[in-house]
């Protein structure tokens, strides 16, 4: 059960309530309305990560679900994995995500992507060799949008975890 009330969506002012209405109905939107207008920024820095990118929509969502992994946040794993699967992940590499970068199942290149996020997350800075191999797959653009994703998601799991936001009624419980 969340730690404080969910925002009445209703009490909104007009702005925020227009981007919560423009979202899927999720607890975390309604939690999040209680940060006005900062809630207003988070939104749109989620939509910029998410859909004005450059990245490959494949390698976001198995970055945003590892990130989820390694947060210990189900709810930012459960909503992303639909996502992953939607943009043609099998659920093999979903699974995989939980044992780490190094599982067979992914190409080289996911590997170093996923290590990367691995460092990152539990690092904080990646090291020079980390760093170069990254910059041998990602432009300049590209590898600034993965640190924006990841430092981003980290944020999204750490606020769903503190406020303990309820996966919604109408999703099944997260596996794993």
């Amino acid at each position: 059960m969340a730690r404080i009330p969910y925002a009445d969506v209703d009490s909104l002012s007009d702005e925020l309530r227009a981007l919560v209405a423009s979202r899927r109905p999720l607890n975390i939107y309604r939690m999040l309305a209680h940060g006005g207008p900062a809630a207003e920024g988070f939104l749109a820095l989620g939509s910029a990560l998410l859909r004005e990118n450059s990245l490959d929509t494949q390698w976001r969502e198995l970055v945003i679900v590892r990130v989820g992994i390694l947060c210990r946040a189900p709810y930012e794993v459960h909503q992303h994995t639909r996502l992953a699967l939607s943009v043609g992940i099998e659920q093999q590499k979903i699974d995989a995500l939980y044992d780490g970068p190094d599982a067979a199942v992914f190409s080289e290149q996911e590997r170093t992507l996923l290590r990367y996020t691995d460092t990152v997350v539990l690092n904080v800075k990646a090291g020079e060799t980390a760093f170069r191999a990254m910059e041998k797959l990602l432009s300049a653009q590209q590898l600034v949008e993965l640190h924006l994703l990841i430092g981003f998601y980290m944020m999204v799991s750490r606020f769903l975890e503190n406020f303990e936001v309820d996966l919604e009624d109408s999703e099944p419980a997260p596996s794993a």
